[in-house]
């Protein structure tokens, strides 16, 4: 079952930032892809964004979706996807995720989603070898041959 996550909503509604900073992204990232290495289940974090941009990180798949905007990314992979009824998305977005299930997705609140990943594998204060495993990542994911097409 794939978790459709809401980035800018999750990063907002954590910390209260209506525009997250790159730093933000790369947090959020960061402790998602550490929670999912503990688990099977697999994700897509979906980020507005000023481009186009894919990256994946083995369970998890990054998506910055340009100017159409995540939420219009989000709909639209549930509207294509021959399961929806599979896919879970995460948002404090109540439109959103009443569009989403008016689709045939299930919805998930930020808070059910960290409880039911528990707690991140690294310490809440990320030290600075985690900081460059991420920035490791992004710099790999960056270069065009690495990306998933």
């Amino acid at each position: 079952m794939p978790y459709f996550l809401d980035g800018n909503n999750l990063i907002g509604h954590a910390r209260g930032a209506s525009r997250p900073s790159d730093e933000d992204r790369r947090s959020l990232v960061a402790e998602v892809a550490d929670r999912l290495r503990q688990t099977r289940a697999t994700a897509v974090l979906f980020f507005d964004g000023p481009g186009v941009k894919r990256s994946s990180l083995g369970s998890l798949s990054v998506r910055e979706c340009g100017a159409g905007g995540a939420d219009e990314a989000i709909l639209h992979e549930i509207g294509r996807s021959s399961a929806p009824r599979e896919i879970t998305l995460v948002t404090a977005d109540r439109e959103l995720a009443r569009r989403a299930r008016d689709s045939g997705a299930k919805t998930f609140s930020p808070a059910d989603f960290w409880s039911r990943f528990g707690a991140s594998a690294a310490p809440a204060s990320r030290d600075q070898a985690g900081r460059v495993d991420v920035e490791e990542w992004t710099k790999y994911f960056d270069d065009e041959k690495n990306r998933d097409r």
